[in-house]
Formats: C-alpha cells, structure tokens, sequence
C-alpha cells in the first residue's frame, strides 16, 4: 500500500487538466517513472515500468456512473486504436488486468479523452558488458568500443510520429580548461550526456590523462540498478595552448597614428610581449616568426614560453605558437599579423617657445615609423643650438638654459624609416613673437 501512494501522485500531477480523473499502476515492484510529454505529441502523459509482469493499470473517472471505453494503440499512431476488451469496472474504477507495454491508451470518459503511452523498459534494458580504449583514436578524438545495449527507446504520439525517450547515459572523463582569471590550465570534470549508444562512441581528446566513466541509465539510476564502467587509463597526447600579444604602448604626441585601433603594429619600432600557456602533454614548444602566412620561411625561432620582441621592417610580419607532443600530435596558435607602416617625417617651420599658454612652444617633427635619427639646429651664424636622436624629442627654444631670440635657425636631419626609405633634410625654424621673462639679451646671437 505504501508502494501506491506516490505513483497515484504522480498521475494527479500528470493528469491536473483531465479534471478529477486519476490513472494509476497497481502490482508494479519498482517506482513508475512518469515522463512529461510535449503538447504536440497529444499525450498527457508517458510512463516508463521496469516491466509489466503482474501489472494492471486504473482509471477513476471523474463521474462514478460513467463506463469509459478503453483503446490501445501500437507505433502506428491513435489513428489505429482497438478497443480493449477485457476491462474490469468497479464503480468510478475501471481497470485493465495484465497490462502490455510498448504502446498507447486512449481511455474516452464521455468528453473527456486521457492519452498516455506505456513503455515496458525490460524490453529495451541497458547492459554494459564493456568499455575499451581503441587503437583508432587520434590527436583529436578519442574512440571508445562499446560493448553493450543501448538502444533508442522510441515512444509514438497520437498523429504516429515517433519520439525518443533519452537514456541520459553519462559519460564522464577530465581535461583541462584553460582560465583566464588565474592564467593557468586547470583540471576540469567533463560529463556528456547520451541519448542512446549504437555503436562506438567518440569524444574529444582530453588535454590530461583520465579514465572514462560510463554509468546508466537514467531509468536505472531511479531503480537504483544503475550500471557502471571504468576504462583503464587514458595518457593524453593531444596538446594545445593559450596565447597573448601585448603591444607596449607609447605616449608620443608627435607620432602619427596608425589608423587601426586594436591590431598590433603601427609605427615602428613596434614591442610585442607574447606569452603562451601549454597543457600536460607538451614537450617541444616554440614561437615563430615569418614574414610569409604560411611560415615557409621561419626567420626566427624561440624556446621560451615568454619573450618580448622588436619590429622594425615596413610591411607585415607573422608570429605563432607551436607546440607539440611525442611527434604525433602538433598544435599551432593563432597567427598574429603585426603590421608595420611605411614611414614618414613632417617638419613644421615655426614655433614660438616661452610662451606662457604652452601652444607651439616646442618644434618637434611628426614622424612615423623612423628607427634611426639625428637631428641638429644651428642658428644663422652656424653655432648648433641642440642635437637629439628621438623623434619623439624636440627643441625647447633654449641655449644654455635661456630662450634663444626670435628670428631664423636651421635643422639638419639624417634618419631612416622601416621601410628603408632615408631622409636628409634641411630646412629654416622661424621663432616668432614670444614673451620673455627678463633681458633680451645676447644668447644665441
């Protein structure tokens, strides 16, 4: 008696639209599993026995007077129903004695229409003889030999169509996920859930070694009789990495932008930290620089898993990470593309230093992408008033520490871009109305 009382309740939760009518499963061993169906397939409800042997199956009507008519139907759909025969009425209470398994009921109680489907799980059982590891398996899958039953248990709804009622049979094994917070591969539990089983069963390669775990099904579990196999030990070869490209940044006012915010490169010289993250089964790592997208032609190789480097060449250039194995199983980054401009040098022609607003108070050039360069201005009578081999740097309008006259001075440059391109050039700088603080003096003249 104890037995009945949850199966009468899971009925009333299947059932709460078909008013007070109830189903229920009498002289069932094991719990009656109740699977809640879709709308569209026209049932209200699908019940899972662990067999039908000794089974019988209740309805109460809702009126006490009414006789409902029993029908059964197989995979063929609602459209093909028989009325069933041998039904015992007892008041509100019809029952169907020895019940069978793997079809519907239609149970028509005046208007009210109840449909369900019984599936007799001791027909489809899932057996788990073994599970191995195979020699097929690759650096991208693993294969597993299943040797057991796990066939698709199918249900049909009221139009005919067949559905399927998954096993969720686990399969459960660790790999390794790389986390961004930490910066650090770590250990991370898989566990895939499968329908059914037809055959062999493949995954992705885990990135550690691990054992597989097959346990189920589903149905089982609820009987507690759930099954489980372990395979022996599986040693990862399959490799991969996490990588990142930091661009050091510079804050020069009078470098000319390159135009694309969030790709590395630009103006040269152009620093690039990378630094890769490898997984359990590396033993060759390298990164590697080419100047072709294909690395046909690798012109720099290097071991660490960090280093910083310096480009310098117009153009664009290749970088990736490559790691790999035993020999067997090889894996590449991502391919940065570092992009280098063509280079260029603007030279204003006048500025006017000590001024008090600190607009145009000091000459620099504009440039991009210059990786040598001199600089040195001289004032009319040819005494040099300051050198710097920056672009980034300037002349203040000093000699000795003093704001030089206004009138003309002269700059001679030598540089010479990523490109290849030099530049030799000469021109006038006018200073032009400024406010000195003290004596004009003689500094410069």
């Amino acid at each position: 008696m104890n037995l009945r009382i949850p199966y009468i309740f899971l009925a009333i939760l299947c059932y709460a639209s078909a008013l007070a009518s109830t189903v229920n499963f009498i002289g069932n061993r094991h719990p009656v599993i109740q699977e809640k169906a879709a709308a569209s397939t026209g049932l209200n409800c699908i019940y899972v026995l662990h067999d039908t042997e000794g089974v019988s199956i209740s309805y109460t009507a809702s009126n006490g007077d009414s006789r409902p008519q029993w029908l059964v139907y197989d995979n063929r759909g609602g459209g093909f129903a028989v009325p069933v025969d041998n039904i015992v009425y007892s008041g509100p209470v019809s029952t169907l004695n020895n019940a069978a398994g793997d079809c519907g009921y239609i149970i028509e109680d005046g208007s009210t229409r109840t449909y369900f489907w019984v599936t007799d799980y001791s027909k489809h059982r899932f057996t788990l003889n073994s599970l191995l590891l195979s020699d097929e398996s690759n650096c991208s899958s693993v294969k597993l030999d299943f040797s057991g039953n796990a066939e698709p248990i199918y249900y049909t709804t009221i139009n005919g169509q067949q559905k399927e009622l998954s096993r969720d049979i686990e399969l459960s094994y660790s790999t390794l996920r790389f986390d961004t917070d930490s910066k650090n591969y770590i250990l991370d539990d898989v566990t895939t859930q499968l329908d059914h089983i037809l055959s062999d069963i493949y995954v992705d390669s885990p990135l550690t070694n691990t054992n597989f775990i097959l346990s189920g099904d589903r149905f089982l579990k609820a009987w507690n009789e759930e099954l489980q196999f372990e395979t022996p030990i599986y040693h990862a070869n399959s490799v991969s990495a996490y990588t990142e490209a930091e661009q050091l940044s510079r804050d020069n006012d009078n470098e000319q932008s390159s135009g694309s915010t969030g790709s590395l490169g630009g103006s040269a010289p152009v620093e690039i930290d990378f630094t890769a993250w490898v997984t359990d089964a590396v033993v060759f790592k390298e990164w590697q620089i080419a100047r072709d997208s294909e690395f046909d032609l690798i012109e720099f190789r290097e071991n660490n898993l960090s280093f910083s480097h310096i480009f310098r060449d117009a153009g664009n250039t290749y970088v990736r990470f490559a790691a790999n194995a035993d020999g067997t199983c090889t894996y590449y980054s991502t391919t940065y593309d570092i992009s280098i401009g063509e280079s260029d040098i603007k030279c204003p022609n006048a500025f006017s230093p000590g001024t008090e607003d600190g607009v145009n108070d000091i000459w620099k050039v504009s440039y991009k992408s210059i990786i040598s360069f001199e600089c040195h201005i001289f004032n009319r009578w040819g005494q040099k008033m300051c050198s710097f081999n920056n672009p980034a740097d300037g002349w203040d309008g000093k000699y000795k520490g003093k704001v030089v006259p206004s009138g003309v001075y002269y700059y001679v440059i030598k540089a010479k871009g990523a490109d290849g391109r030099s530049y030799n050039l000469k021109g006038d700088i006018n200073i032009i109305n400024y406010e000195r603080s003290g004596s004009p003096g003689t500094t410069g003249s």
